[in-house]
């Protein structure tokens, strides 16, 4: 898979156009929420959702446009930053399973492990030896969840480096979104090339039947967010979530 051969920009699924769309997602958010509280309630599956993206990919706005109506009794965000030196101390996975779901759980991703295969990449901070065996280490965690009762999401979200420089702009235009400005963000636009390949493979070599790949036009927000809810509603429904009964017959209970 080369994601230089995918159209960021792209929104031919859905010619419906942005209005439609807006109104169609309002209708999957609600159905999100459906299948989300039997999922809660049921206390049997577990869901993890991984997003990544370049910087200004738009993994916080499709996080908050998709599950803006969920039951946030039952769902949970863990965002994966620069390590700390208690996390740097231990294998790159150990604070990744930490946040894993539990039953009846949906947690999200604001990036992940992938980190820890692309990131390191481009910097050249590990060797290719290593690197393909954190792809094998990563396809074995992620079929362990699975085995465990997780149904996983993977998505990545595409933009372009045109697109990426208007978001960066308008950030710094805009005292409100002035707040993720980071400097960084500019150097490693640098390394664009270079990361489109680290991203192209990761998908490449880690994408199976139990965990996989979702790459998603993203140039669009309206379309990017569209496409996520339909994916999730899509895959939740074969779950076959179901409200548990009650033990005694409600026929028979006498309440005094």
């Amino acid at each position: 898979m080369q994601l230089n051969k995918i159209d960021p920009a792209d929104t031919s699924s859905f010619k419906a156009g942005k209005q439609k769309a807006v109104d169609e997602l309002d209708k999957l958010a609600l159905k999100l929420l459906e299948l989300q509280e039997i999922l809660y309630a049921q206390q049997k599956h577990k869901v993890l959702i991984i997003f990544q993206a370049m910087d200004t990919g738009g993994k916080d706005g499709t996080i908050k446009r998709v599950f803006e109506r969920v039951n946030p009794q039952g769902i949970r965000v863990a965002n994966f930053r620069q390590p700390s030196t208690i996390e740097s101390n231990h294998d790159y996975l150990w604070r990744i399973h930490q946040q894993a779901p539990s039953n009846g759980e949906v947690v999200i991703f604001n990036r992940s492990h992938y980190e820890d295969v692309v990131v390191v990449r481009v910097h050249k901070s590990i060797s290719r030896t290593e690197l393909e065996r954190r792809y094998k280490q990563i396809m074995d965690f992620e079929r362990m969840l699975y085995e465990e009762g997780t149904t996983i999401f993977k998505f990545f979200l595409h933009i372009d480096s045109a697109e990426q420089k208007k978001r960066l702009l308008e950030r710094l235009k805009d005292p409100t979104k002035q707040w993720k400005f980071n400097i960084n963000d500019v150097a490693e636009r640098d390394y664009w090339s270079d990361y489109m390949r680290a991203y192209s493979d990761a998908i490449s070599k880690t994408t199976t039947a139990w965990a996989p790949w979702y790459v998603v036009p993203s140039n669009h927000n309206w379309f990017r967010d569209l496409l996520v809810s339909k994916i999730i509603v899509k895959e939740l429904k074969k779950l076959n979530l179901q409200y548990p009964k009650l033990r005694q017959d409600p026929k028979k209970l006498v309440i005094r």
